[in-house]
């Protein structure tokens, strides 16, 4: 298992190297100017030549790319243009609101769509069956932008005034505050690295208020939470549970299940002990997946329902042609893929002991 995890590891520097060189290719091709795009009609050839080589944006691409790399190796993601703060002050500011948005539709959707997969597999052609799967089909045939305006309208207009109504943007009701964990732990005077990590995790409001005891402000962060997780999870929700219920039937269908039957055992135990087990290899596919679907679905999600985090950011980047922020944000993204995929791999064996990581 060691073995197979540094060998996974080692082998993703080369596919992380090719992204980085995408991107820092297709951004610099793409129409636009970031002169251009940051001081609109005040920018005069003499004010853009100075941009330039304030970005060293005046170096051939190879020079610059050589550049970059070299930042990377030593930890440094660049300065933004649009915002002129460092990437990596960005990505510790707004990438715990991602995060913690991507962990929350996560569940919503892998409960869920694995619970509607199991009725509708058990219940096969019942009015179960059918109602699940249609309900499959509006949830991925729906676009995010169009999922989440219709939820904004529905449970913060129609609904206002009433118990179900639910907060359209924001993260926080108005007046109320989370007190970073620094403060609540009497950690102030600490500094350097543990200091980081702790303004990191302070920036998820749901995590900061459950170890900390602040159950109003976890209640508030949580509400805010509810319709952009909702928004963002039902495209993969939908596909959890086409899957989980096409690969449950498939091994319902073999013989050891129909020999487990055969010796009596409950069809309970059959479905959940020895079918569910199996059934799940896929299902782990597609929800380790799945999260391109709620990194790519947050860009959209975030600016409907007005939250700061890395898919707004990317948004105003690309806007901006903020190439600096740009590329920060893929190289997380990237690693958040070979990193999910690591996992994905690994649980295999753990689902399956014939399966074997050497």
């Amino acid at each position: 298992m060691t073995r197979f995890i540094i060998r996974r590891l080692l082998s993703s520097i080369p596919v992380l190297f090719g992204i980085v060189l995408l991107v820092f290719v297709l951004a610099r091709v793409i129409p636009g100017d970031p002169c251009t795009a940051t001081y609109g009609e005040k920018a005069t050839p003499e004010l853009c030549a100075q941009f330039e080589i304030r970005y060293g944006l005046d170096k051939p691409i190879y020079e610059q790319f050589v550049i970059y790399v070299g930042a990377i190796a030593q930890g440094d993601l660049g300065s933004s243009i649009k915002f002129g703060r460092p990437v990596t002050d960005l990505l510790l500011e707004r990438l715990p609101v991602t995060l913690e948005l991507t962990i929350v539709a996560l569940i919503f959707a892998s409960v869920v769509g694995i619970t509607l997969g199991l009725l509708s597999a058990t219940r096969r052609n019942s009015p179960v069956d059918v109602l699940t799967m249609i309900v499959a089909n509006l949830g991925v045939s729906i676009p995010v932008f169009v999922l989440g305006l219709l939820l904004a309208f529905v449970f913060a207009v129609l609904l206002k005034d009433t118990p179900f109504t639910l907060p359209p943007s924001g993260r926080l009701t108005a007046g109320v505050s989370v007190k970073p964990l620094v403060d609540a732990w009497g950690l102030t005077a600490l500094e350097g690295p543990p200091r980081a990590i702790l303004d990191f995790a302070s920036n998820m409001y749901v995590f900061n208020t459950l170890v900390t005891g602040q159950w109003s402000a976890l209640a508030d962060a949580l509400k805010h939470l509810i319709l952009p997780a909702i928004a963002v999870g039902t495209i993969p929700l939908a596909i959890i549970a086409r899957m989980t219920r096409s690969s449950l039937l498939e091994v319902l269908g073999l013989d050891y299940v129909r020999t487990a039957r055969a010796k009596g055992l409950k069809e309970r135990s059959v479905v959940i002990r020895h079918g569910m087990r199996n059934a799940l290899l896929p299902v782990v596919t597609v929800i380790g997946l799945s999260l391109g679907a709620f990194l790519s679905g947050a860009i959209l999600t975030e600016t409907i329902f007005n939250l700061t985090g890395m898919g707004k950011t990317l948004f105003e980047a690309i806007e901006g042609r903020d190439y600096i922020v740009i590329q920060g944000v893929t190289i997380v993204v990237a690693l958040a893929y070979l990193i999910v995929n690591l996992v994905v791999d690994v649980s295999y064996a753990l689902l399956d002991p014939r399966i074997r990581l050497g």
